[in-house]
Parts: C-alpha cells; structure tokens; sequence
C-alpha cells in the first residue's frame, strides 16, 4: 500500500509538472502575441503621425505656392503700369521677365518665383520647315541624338499639319495607327505642351528631363501672341543656344548684358552679336527680334525646410491690358525642372 502511495504521489507530481510546463507555454505565446500586437499598433501610429506630418507640410507648400504665383501677378501688374518710369525708387524695381529667381517669406515659409516671358521661347504652333531648326539644335543640345532630334522635328510638324503626308521623318495615321494603343494624328494646333508626348519620339525624359538634365517643356511655348522668332530680351540660354550661328560665348555675353540693369543692354546685347557672328549675323538675326509679349509663365514653389522638397506650380497667363489677366494653363503640382 505504501509504495502504492508514492507511485500515485509521484504521479500526482508528474501531471502537475507538465501542466506548469504547457501554462507557462502559453503564457510566453499570448505574451509573444501581444508584443507584436503592441509593435504593430505602435509601427501603425507612427506612419499616421509622420503621414499626418507629410501631408500638413505638402498642403502648407502648396499655399505658399499659390503666394508665390499671386507674388509673380502682382509683379506684373506693378511693371505693366510703371513700365515707362525714368526713376526708379529703392524697393520698388521691376521684376525681369527673363526667369531669374525671386523670393519671398511668409511667417517661417518662403516661396520662390520665376517670371519668364514666352516670347523668348520656341513656339511649336508656329513653328514652320524654315524654322525647325531651332527645334531640332534644342534637342540636340539636350542630349537628343540627331537622328531622333529630325524625327521629332518631323512629327511635330506632321501632327500640327492638316494633310496626312508626313514628312521625311515624320509621322502620320499610319504610324499612330500601328501602336499597341493606336490613335489618329490630331492635324490641328497644340492646345497643351504635354500633348507632345503623343508625338512620334518625345518621351516623358525629353520633355520633363530626368533629373540631371532640363526638359524641353520650359523652352516652348503655345502662345499665338509670339512669332517663330526669338526675343533677345528674356530667351533662356539654352533658347539662344539653339539659333544656328551661335556660340556658347556669345549666348553668355547677352545674358551678361541683361543683367547689368543698362538701358543699353538689349542693343548692346545685339551688337555683341553682330559683332561675333560677322557676316554670318544676316543668317541669325531672322531668328531674333528685341520685342516682348503679354504672355507670361509664372513658375512659383512653396517650401518650408527645402526648396528642393517644395511644391511646384506653374501657370501662363495673358494680360489683356494694364491689370486685367486670364489664366491660360494652371499645373498643380507641376512637374519639377531642373
């Protein structure tokens, strides 16, 4: 009866062992279990709170944006009715409309603006056979490979065009018609710029850039108020850059003379011309004019911390007197430009 008795108490003792051991399992699981519950819930709040962060920063970028676009209005407004002062006051110079960058706080934002006026840009709906050219040296001066620089040239024509012949190397229906996502050739003018990546060979790299180089998009323009002439008032660099004869040299020397401020600049800007082309001049100056335009690209970005993390609009608009403007294209956000 005795050793009866220690087996049963050994089995006793046995049972309770191993029901400790399966308890303390499932405690150290639940425990396992909740720890993760716990990290998730954790993980989860902290993506909404810097979520919630992002967002109130982007919308804070946006409205200094807008600031900055309503900024560049006002500048034009100012220099629209002062134009034709003889004295300029301290503080109250006007804004130059050839893209140079301005800026601007509000509280613990600040925005930056551009203003650039579209007469010293390439105008695709003008554009013609004789003046291509400066479309094609744009492209080839942005890294486009000659051969895809004509056929873009050519495509863009061909899609403006009313016919359906296309040109050397252009495109028509039958090549639009032969895509995986086939359309027509619109034969008609362009009511946007970002209508060119429908055209034969323009990829969103070409038109927008890639982050090392700039994109095509902010040396065009639609505007029906500027000819397929260049002014050499306000045109870009790169713009200069693509009218034949010219020299990288040259192209500085004329944005060195806007920038003195001289009332002389602009002829004296031509004169560096004529004077470095030589007689090759007659061949340039069709393609320059001094004049300007009611037409205006205002680029604005709103940022808090970087401009490089800002928000970015652009809008073009056209005065049709003193004060009195329309807005022709509104992009927000709008494609970063190198």
């Amino acid at each position: 009866m005795q050793n009866n008795g220690q087996i049963m108490t050994a089995f006793r003792t046995g049972a309770t062992s191993t029901e400790r051991g399966v308890v303390l399992l499932l405690v150290l699981w639940i425990l396992s279990v909740l720890m993760v519950v716990a990290m998730s819930f954790s993980f989860i709040t902290r993506t909404d709170a810097y979520s919630a962060l992002a967002f109130k920063e982007g919308v804070e970028n946006k409205f200094l944006a807008e600031a900055g676009i309503e900024r560049g209005l006002m500048e034009l407004v100012f220099r629209n009715v002062n134009r034709g002062q003889t004295v300029t006051l301290e503080g109250m110079d006007l804004v130059k409309t050839d893209g140079r960058a301005y800026y601007g706080q509000l509280g613990s934002g600040s925005y930056s603006f551009r203003v650039v006026d579209e007469s010293g840009k390439i105008n695709i709906n003008t554009l013609s056979d004789a003046s291509a050219v400066l479309l094609k040296n744009l492209l080839i001066n942005a890294g486009v490979p000659t051969g895809n620089a004509d056929v873009i040239a050519d495509s863009i024509l061909d899609w403006k065009d009313s016919d359906d012949l296309h040109r050397l190397n252009g495109a028509e229906n039958d090549y639009y018609l032969s895509l995986p996502g086939p359309y027509s050739a619109k034969n008609a003018p362009f009511d946007t710029l970002e209508e060119l990546l429908l055209v034969r060979g323009i990829t969103p790299e070409i038109l927008y850039g890639d982050g090392e180089k700039r994109g095509i998009i902010r040396f065009l323009t639609l505007s029906p108020e500027t000819s397929s002439a260049i002014s050499v008032n306000v045109a870009p660099r790169e713009v200069l850059l693509a009218i034949p004869g010219m020299t990288a040299d040259i192209a500085d020397r004329v944005i060195a003379d806007r920038k003195s401020d001289d009332p002389a600049a602009v002829p004296k800007a031509l004169e560096d011309i004529r004077i470095g082309i030589g007689q090759n001049y007659a061949l340039v100056s069709q393609f320059l004019h001094t004049g300007g335009s009611n037409t205006f690209m205002i680029e604005a970005t709103g940022f808090r911390i970087s401009e490089k993390r800002g928000y970015p609009i652009r809008a073009v608009v056209v005065f049709e007197g003193s004060s009195k403007y329309r807005y022709q294209y509104y992009k927000s956000p709008a494609g970063k430009t190198k």
